[in-house]
């Protein structure tokens, strides 16, 4: 039987990570009604894999004979100042969510709780990689947002990202 802390931590991750596939969803939105199309798609494929990391908490809860309990998801905040602002919310975001997954970690490992570390192991490296993909958008937006071409161009090479489901074998 899993420890109840550790429980608890990940059913309300199911929660976190649905609500930041809507908060994605609104960044998805704000693009969308730009004209930036390539941002918005960049967004909704972000949306998509935190539906999926959701679902991957979800199904380790069931696998393991654990209690399932769905929340409310709160809304996102649409009101943004510019597209840099949305970028930064977006790593802040990513940064919180480490956060979050650590937490579970610390706790797992308090009660020796391995099987719970393996299958954060995943979520500790897919972390690193939202924030380094989350940096490395602001830092082009930086030097590329303000020019209306490179503007266009970053665009273009955003709109190219495809989804890839998770391979996480629980």
């Amino acid at each position: 039987m899993m420890n109840e802390k550790v429980h608890e931590l990940l059913n309300a991750q199911i929660n976190k990570e649905f609500y930041s596939a809507y908060l994605y969803l609104q960044f998805s939105n704000y693009f969308k009604a730009k004209s930036l199309d390539g941002f918005a798609n960049w967004y909704m494929i972000q949306a998509q894999e935190e539906r999926d990391h959701a679902i991957l908490f979800y199904q380790y809860l069931q696998n393991n004979n654990e209690v399932v309990t769905l929340e409310a998801i709160d809304k996102p905040t649409p009101d943004f100042e510019d597209n840099m602002a949305v970028l930064k919310a977006g790593l802040a975001h990513e940064i919180y969510v480490t956060s979050l997954i650590n937490d579970i970690y610390a706790a797992a490992y308090d009660v020796k709780d391995f099987r719970t570390m393996q299958f954060l192991d995943w979520f500790v490296k897919e972390q690193g990689e939202e924030e380094t993909n989350a940096n490395d958008l602001i830092s082009k937006m930086e030097l590329f947002g303000s020019d209306p071409k490179s503007l266009y161009m970053l665009n273009q090479e955003l709109s190219t990202r495809v989804y890839t489901a998770p391979s996480l074998v629980l």
